[in-house]
């Protein structure tokens, strides 16, 4: 039977805005590096991405899959994919609470065993700011490591009067090219991330937002300067090599998902 986190008390949630509430104090928008304020990123030589990966129809067993690729070739230097329990169910607004340990623990080795490997910047598979209390799992992980982080959603989260309404979908069809973006500014009148078309091959955007010690700006140049696909390639690594741990884990085809709003997607989009 499958694994079924149980959903937390009231008290917990509370108990979890007001973690996100303390540690969101400590989260910096603004470039930090040298290299961010380079045009070309000269100095920076190691980008990580980070993703969960579940079996189907069991949100308790995940592989955790941490990567480390080279900038701006993109080749794979390090890779650390680990099974891992989630005791804590998927709650919208809470998913660092849900993945986000196991995460820190994946950089923590990095750190002990290949040091020289730490990368200078992390893409997350989830939002930074775009988020109901402006503190997504990519602000919660930055804050966490003291890592520059970058969230990178392939879904919008609608919040702040952001909706997938026709003017959305109006905007995103004026996204004609690769590089193309526009921002999401909510009814807050804050700009709370940007829409960015990544490819020329798909024409759905990616929705990226500050994590930590970074500006939306740098953060967005450096997205799309990591895409050979529609996702960027230390993410898209990450799902891969989490997706097939998995499978050899278990010598089995069983159906391997993403996590939390995600869990929908298919293989292909990796692709695309």
């Amino acid at each position: 039977m499958a694994g079924r986190a149980a959903p937390p008390p009231e008290a917990t949630l509370r108990a979890w805005e007001r973690e996100q509430a303390r540690l969101g104090a400590g989260v910096v928008e603004e470039d930090t590096e040298e290299w961010q304020r380079d045009p070309g990123f000269a100095g920076l030589e190691r980008v990580g991405g980070v993703d969960l990966s579940y079996i189907k129809e069991d949100e308790t067993s995940a592989c955790a899959s941490l990567v480390v690729l080279s900038y701006p070739g993109m080749e794979v230097l390090y890779e650390d994919c680990r099974m891992v329990t989630v005791s804590a169910p998927y709650v919208a607004g809470f998913l660092a609470f849900r993945e986000v340990p196991f995460l820190v623990e994946a950089v923590q080795r990095l750190q002990q065993e290949e040091p020289r490997l730490r990368p200078q910047v992390l893409l997350v598979d989830g939002n930074g700011l775009l988020h109901p209390r402006g503190f997504g799992v990519a602000c919660h992980l930055g804050v966490l490591t003291d890592l520059p982080c970058i969230g990178v959603a392939k879904n919008l989260l609608q919040t702040d009067g952001l909706v997938r309404d026709e003017l959305h979908r109006e905007q995103i069809r004026s996204l004609q090219k690769e590089g193309d973006t526009f921002p999401l500014t909510g009814t807050s009148g804050r700009a709370r991330g940007m829409a960015l078309r990544s490819s020329n091959n798909s024409s759905r955007p990616l929705y990226i937002s500050v994590g930590h010690r970074v500006c939306l700006e740098t953060a967005v140049r450096l997205v799309q300067s990591c895409c050979r696909y529609r996702i960027p390639e230390p993410i898209r690594q990450a799902d891969i090599r989490s997706r097939e741990y998995i499978r050899k884990q278990l010598c089995s085809p069983l159906e391997v998902t993403s996590s939390g709003p995600e869990s929908g997607k298919k293989e292909a989009e990796l692709d695309d």
